[in-house]
C-alpha cells in the first residue's frame, strides 16, 4: 500500500470518527433540545437541558429579549406517583428561570415551560415536556480515558476496514489493535464511567437492556470474529470488513438510548403526591 493512500484512508478515518461522534450525540436522548418558537410576537430561541453533569441541581433558563413575557414551570418525576407541581419563572433582566433539585442517580424528572404576556393565555414553549436524566458525578480522569479509547476504536475499527479491503499488510496488528482500544473503553473505563454515575458497572446482556452496553457488546463479538479470522483463514478479510461495518452501525445509534432509569414507584409505591422540593 503506497505511503499517500496510507495517509489518505488514516485522514478519511479521523474524518468519519468525527462525524459518527458528533451525530451520536446530537442524536441523543441527553443532548439539549433545541429550537425556536415565536410566543405573542417574541421569537424565543431555547436550548433546554435532558441530562446533568454531576452532583447538583440544574437550572433551567430560557432568554427573552423583550422583557414582556412570564411563565412557569409544570414538573414531576418520571415515573413516579407525583401529581404535576407548579412554579414560576424567576426574572432577571432577560432571563426567565427555575430550578429542578439534583435526584438520585439515574433518576428522571419531566418538565414543562409555560410563557404569555401579562394578561393573555399561556402558550407552551414545547409540545411536549422535557425528560432530564440526573447522575452522579464521574472523575475527569475516567473520562478522558473513555473517550480516547472509545474515539481510537471507531478510527481504528475504520481503518483496519480499509485495510482489509486493500489487501494492506498490516491487517494483523491494526485489528488487534482495534479489539485492544474497543476493550480498554467500552468495558474498562466504560463500566467505570456508569458504575460512577449510575452505580452500576454492566446494564447490558444479560443483566438489563441498556443499549449503549448492549452495542458495545455486539461490535466486540464481530471484532472477535475477525480477529479469528486473521488467524485461522488469514487470506479471507471479509469479516474484517463486516466488524467495521457493524461497529460504525453500533456507534450511529444515539447514545443513552434505553439507558439506567430509576422507577421512583418501586422506592415510593404508597404515595400519590410528592412534591421533589420538599
Amino acid at each position: 500500500m503506497k505511503k499517500i493512500n496510507n495517509i489518505i484512508f488514516w485522514i478519511i478515518s479521523i474524518i468519519l470518527m468525527l462525524f459518527i461522534v458528533s451525530y451520536q450525540k446530537i442524536t441523543g436522548p441527553t443532548y439539549p433540545q433545541k429550537g425556536n418558537k415565536e410566543i405573542y410576537g417574541q421569537l424565543i430561541d431555547y436550548s433546554l437541558p435532558r441530562s446533568n453533569d454531576g452532583n447538583y441541581s440544574v437550572t433551567v433558563k430560557i432568554y427573552d429579549k423583550s422583557c414582556k413575557l412570564e411563565g412557569f414551570a409544570n414538573f414531576r418525576r418520571y415515573k413516579s406517583y407525583d401529581e404535576w407541581s407548579k412554579i414560576p419563572l424567576t426574572r432577571n433582566n432577560d432571563e426567565l428561570s427555575f430550578e429542578i433539585p439534583h435526584q438520585p442517580a439515574a433518576g428522571k424528572v419531566m418538565y414543562h415551560i409555560y410563557l404569555k404576556e401579562k394578561d393573555k393565555k399561556y402558550i407552551p414553549l414545547t409540545e411536549n415536556p422535557i425528560i432530564l436524566r440526573f447522575r452522579d458525578p464521574v472523575p475527569m480522569w475516567i473520562i478522558a480515558f473513555h473517550l480516547i479509547f472509545i474515539f481510537s476504536s471507531i478510527t481504528f475499527a475504520i481503518r483496519t476496514g480499509f485495510e482489509a479491503y486493500f489487501k494492506g499488510p498490516n491487517l494483523k496488528i491494526m485489528t488487534i489493535l482495534t479489539i485492544l482500544f474497543l476493550i480498554l473503553g467500552g468495558f474498562v473505563f466504560g463500566p467505570l464511567m456508569q458504575k460512577y454515575a449510575f452505580g452500576e458497572f454492566w446494564t447490558g446482556f444479560p443483566f438489563g437492556k441498556d443499549l449503549t452496553d448492549n452495542k458495545t457488546l455486539i461490535g466486540f463479538i464481530f471484532w472477535l470474529l475477525a480477529l479469528w479470522a486473521t488467524y485461522k483463514k488469514p487470506h479471507t478479510r471479509i469479516w474484517h470488513i463486516i466488524a467495521a461495518v457493524v461497529l460504525i452501525g453500533v456507534y450511529l445509534i444515539p447514545h443513552s438510548l434505553l439507558g439506567s432509569e430509576l422507577d421512583y414507584r418501586t422506592i415510593d409505591p404508597k404515595s400519590i403526591e410528592n412534591n421533589i422540593y420538599e
